[in-house]
């Protein structure tokens, strides 16, 4: 079974970190996907979807300095779907994308004082994920094969 998405869209708002505690931060933002077509009627029309997704750990930490209102991004991550109990006790049901990575598109903010215009982040399967975005940082966009 296979539970994959990959998406590329705009950041709809600045994302919501939170640090549950001192190895553990959670990042949540909500991002547009747009599909545009023409109809019948030879008139353009477009499609937004708004999607809720949510960066754990270093991936979180990521977001929380690099991603801003407006910025273009690419997703990849799993779809799953939870339920709570909001304040009246009715049963609410949330569905989010989980990210795995991360890709800055388009530039970062200007207020990042930095124009690489594609930066990649991965949620590592172990600890060192400090290594892997100082490698990412330092490497810059200057090593394009082509």
């Amino acid at each position: 079974m296979i539970n994959k998405v990959i998406l590329v869209g705009n950041v709809g708002a600045d994302p919501e970190v939170r640090h549950i505690d001192a190895n553990t931060t959670v990042a949540n933002f909500r991002m547009a996907t747009s599909e545009t077509y023409t109809d019948k009627q030879g008139v353009r029309q477009t499609i937004t979807e708004w999607h809720s997704i949510v960066a754990w750990r270093g991936l979180a930490d990521v977001v929380e300095k690099y991603v801003k209102k407006g910025g273009q991004v690419y997703i990849e991550g799993r779809i799953r779907t939870r339920s709570y109990d909001d304040a009246n006790g009715v049963k609410r049901y949330v569905t989010e994308i989980v990210a795995d990575t991360l890709k800055l598109l388009g530039g970062r903010p200007a207020n990042s004082g930095d124009s690489a215009t594609e930066s990649s982040y991965s949620q590592p399967s172990t600890n060192n994920f400090t290594s892997q975005v100082e490698e990412i940082e330092s490497a810059g966009s200057d090593d394009l094969p082509f």
